[in-house]
């Protein structure tokens, strides 16, 4: 059944059904679907012609493109609703109710998409960019991929997987060493975003350690056989330990280049460099001081991956006495590195003090050799201060600058002895040693978290002082390293009143505090004379 519009008397089709055009008077529909007014004002008609030979769908064909061409004001456009009567209901049957809905839903789809329907384009395909040299993520083979087949224990394909873990940590090792050099070494210098001084210092002797890794993975790759396995490689291992001693002047260097690293980060042009090298794929998300850091961190794994492949030889393996052997070697070789690293650490953080009055030079600053820790912790009135726990004494720092920008410790109060330090752990929950304590580190309330006290006695004036770690397990390091130092300071001041009581000291001994980084150098010297 098909239904049209039709206005009468001479009404144009762009009238709008406001409501003050709409009939005033009751309108009586008879049963042709006509409408008779009773008043002389005329208003437009809709007549609904019912053709029972038409199907529906025809006639929604026949109405799309009228209702089309007529849409200039759509705004103002609505469809006369059809008033509801007894005689209406009695011609439309309930059946022809949803052919109405569907009716309104066409106009209404016509009015509001006057343009035609077009596809959207397809999205054109993104170009593959030129893979570079330096991959995203690093690719996590394991051993047992490469093989095809073997007939090896469980333990000795445990084994396997650990000597391939070494294999393959030192070629990611390499090319992450070549990836510092070509992406951030080489660009700075040429952009000239530092200069070659500031560079050289930053980067250290980075240059010299890539050839001695490609030498043990060259060594290590001429160890695997036809079947891919490696059979004794704790004499290769012992006899390139050694050229690890080159990490001594790298190491050391770190603590100064890091300094420097930070401070120039400051600088507009050198943030916006890194910032991009970061952003990019080949970093894997790593700055440019976790590149630095690569070497060092690959010196104390050696030890860890020796245990491993230790624990899996089975017995009666060659590796099974030389083992052992090996891991003394590095083991010495890493504690050597961490001695000059300490020694060269407490150099520079001693040199970095600026102190406000002259008591405050406590010679066992000086005589120094390491830093036990040192790191942030407040005060009782809520002030955060450096701490640095020396060899023989602990002091308090404010960090600040120089006049060339350069970051300084100013000295907080007087530095205590570690020989006459005294320490007090304050339980948590614990309601302190008084109001200045609690309010400082609480807010006003009764409960203290992560707090202990240093004093020193003695000396002209006692002092005394509150401090509180960011958590609880700084709080225990700090307790810790507070007690050792306490412990090996008054055992050595107990040593030096035994050298004083002899009259005649022997003039070959040379106090080691007083021995600088080349220690060596300064002994051979002492012994010569």
């Amino acid at each position: 059944m098909s239904k049209k519009m039709e206005m009468e008397d001479g009404y144009e089709t762009k009238t709008s059904w406001s409501q003050r055009e709409m009939p005033s008077t009751p309108t009586i529909c008879d049963h042709a679907g006509k409408k008779r007014k009773q008043g002389l004002t005329p208003d437009p008609v809709i007549r609904i012609i019912e053709d029972e030979e038409e199907e529906e769908p025809q006639v929604q064909d026949e109405m799309l493109p009228q209702l089309m061409n007529d849409s200039e004001e759509p705004s103002n456009k609505r469809v006369k609703p059809v008033v509801k009567s007894n005689s209406l209901t009695g011609v439309i049957s309930p059946v022809k109710t949803p052919a109405l809905k569907r009716f309104g839903q066409s106009i209404s789809r016509s009015i509001s998409f006057r343009t035609e329907v077009r596809p959207l384009p397809t999205p054109p395909l993104r170009s593959r960019t030129k893979g570079t040299s330096f991959p995203r993520r690093r690719n996590s083979q394991c051993w047992s991929d490469t093989v095809e087949s073997h007939n090896l224990t469980a333990k000795e394909i445990k084994r396997q997987e650990v000597i391939y873990e070494l294999t393959e940590g030192e070629r990611q090792l390499i090319e992450d060493l070549s990836l510092v050099k070509k992406v951030y070494y080489e660009p700075m210098l040429k952009l000239d975003i530092m200069s070659e001084s500031e560079l050289r210092q930053i980067f250290g002797t980075l240059d010299s350690l890539i050839p001695l890794h490609e030498d043990l993975l060259s060594r290590l790759e001429r160890l695997r056989g036809s079947k891919k396995t490696v059979g004794e490689v704790a004499p290769t291992l012992m006899n390139w330990f050694p050229c690890l001693e080159a990490y001594v002047t790298y190491c050391c260097n770190q603590v100064e280049a890091k300094a420097l690293l930070d401070h120039k980060k400051q600088e507009k042009r050198v943030e916006q460099f890194l910032r991009l090298c970061q952003e990019s794929s080949f970093s894997r998300k790593l700055d440019l001081w976790n590149f630095l850091d690569l070497p060092r961190s690959r010196l104390v794994k050696y030890p860890l991956l020796l245990k491993e492949i230790q624990k899996c030889t089975p017995a009666e393996h060659p590796d099974e006495f030389t083992l052992p052997n090996a891991l003394e070697v590095i083991h010495s070789i890493v504690a050597e590195v961490n001695k000059k690293t300490g020694e060269a650490e407490c150099q520079f953080y001693r040199r970095g003090l600026a102190y406000l009055e002259d008591f405050q030079r406590l010679p066992e600053i000086q005589l120094s050799r390491f830093l036990y820790c040192h790191g942030e912790l407040r005060s009782n009135k809520g002030l955060r201060l450096h701490v640095f726990l020396f060899e023989l004494a602990l002091v308090l720092t404010r960090p600040g600058e120089d006049r060339e920008g350069g970051h300084v410790f100013q000295v907080y109060r007087q530095p205590l002895p570690n020989a006459s330090l005294n320490l007090e752990v304050i339980p948590d929950g614990e309601g302190g040693g008084g109001g200045s304590f609690r309010g400082a580190f609480t807010g006003g309330n009764d409960k203290v978290k992560n707090c202990f006290r240093v004093s020193s006695r003695g000396r002209s004036k006692a002092h005394s002082y509150s401090l509180q770690a960011n958590d609880s397990f700084s709080k225990q390091q700090w307790i810790t390293c507070l007690r050792q130092a306490m412990v090996q300071s008054r055992d050595r001041k107990a040593q030096g009143r035994q050298l004083l009581v002899s009259p005649h000291p022997d003039p070959t001994l040379c106090h080691i505090a007083d021995l600088s980084l080349s220690c060596d150098a300064d002994m051979a010297d002492v012994t010569s004379r």
